[in-house]
């Protein structure tokens, strides 16, 4: 800022000179009574002098425009959105720390984003274990109970016991299926194409929509980090599908380009996208800035949303934990 002002300083200290200058060493004169000719002269004189303080002005202040516009535009989950350095150096300081501004943010933000989702991963783990290992092994024994006690039971009993039967397996079940979707072992076990293929055929069995399965298989350089990624956010993606889109049908797909640019994407017909982002879509957008990728949520072709996922291939990943670029 000190360079602008000397700048301005200098500007206007030189057309004072010029001035003063052309009164001392021309014929130039200036009367008690102004004459035409002498208010001529310093109208464009005046003209002179504001017009070069108002260019000087514009091109130097320009950058403060495009600082402001991108202040108005930060969105906290889209990581990489900066201001260009331009060659006017009067305020290229100030862009430059604005800029470092923004890198120290989003590391920090990304930083505590990806020890939060840790922490998430790790408490879904466990919550599954227990589930699966306490409360699953205790209804189990329950159902073993109860088929011995139905054995032996009169007739009039055993029949009331036959159901209190069906309601602990059903809800055996059930924990069966919250600790699958808490902690997806064939994730772990199987890779992202089978778990991805399970999770279609979990949410087309629970009399929602019908959801169709475009899967590739072989996806090269993706990661254990980025795998992750992909599987949560179509998970969420069906789950708003079944809970608020009122769709009868949906598409889960997810394909690697030439480029090894891996795009997932859950399309559904129903009502069209949300007018405000809730906790939810927020969970997907954090999850995508980890791994650098691009989500996007809008309308479908012919009516419905879709869901995008655009995972740039690993080597222009950030590394997790750090902001993309």
């Amino acid at each position: 800022m000190s360079a602008l002002f000397w700048r301005i300083l200098g500007t206007n200290g030189l057309i004072f000179v010029i001035g003063v200058a052309a009164l001392a060493l021309t014929p130039l004169t200036v009367s008690s009574r102004i004459l035409l000719s002498e208010f001529v002269v310093l109208a464009l004189g005046l003209t002179l002098m504001v017009a070069a303080n108002a260019l000087l002005l514009r091109v130097s202040l320009a950058p403060l425009a495009g600082l402001t516009t991108l202040m108005a535009r930060m969105d906290s989950l889209r990581s990489g959105d900066r201001l260009a350095t331009t060659p006017n150096r009067d305020l290229f300081r100030l862009v430059d720390q604005f800029n470092a501004m923004l890198d120290r943010l989003e590391a920090d933000r990304s930083i505590s984003t990806a020890v939060v989702l840790d922490a998430q991963e790790a408490e879904r783990r466990r919550i599954a274990q227990e589930l699966h290992d306490e409360i699953g092994q205790s209804l189990t024994v329950v159902l073993l109970e109860l088929k011995s006690v139905v054995s032996r039971a009169p007739e009039e009993v055993a029949e009331d016991l036959r159901g209190v039967q069906e309601v602990v397996r059903s809800s055996l079940d059930e924990v069966r299926r919250v600790a699958h979707r808490l902690r997806p072992g064939v994730l772990d076990d199987l890779g992202l194409t089978s778990a991805l293929t399970s999770l279609a055929g979990d949410f087309s069995e629970t009399h929602g929509p019908r959801v169709t399965r475009r899967v590739q298989t072989g996806l090269e350089g993706l990661g254990a980090d980025a795998e992750l990624v992909i599987y949560r956010i179509a998970q969420e993606g069906l789950t708003n599908v079944w809970r608020h889109s009122g769709a009868r049908n949906a598409e889960l797909s997810l394909q690697q380009e030439k480029d090894g640019t891996v795009v997932l994407r859950v399309v559904d017909d129903g009502s069209g996208p949300p007018k405000e982002a809730g906790a939810g879509i927020r969970g997907m957008q954090e999850r995508a800035m980890l791994i650098g990728a691009q989500l996007t949520i809008g309308p479908a072709e012919g009516g419905g949303t879709e869901v995008r996922l655009v995972i740039p291939p690993r080597g222009s990943r950030p590394a997790p934990g750090r902001p993309a670029k």
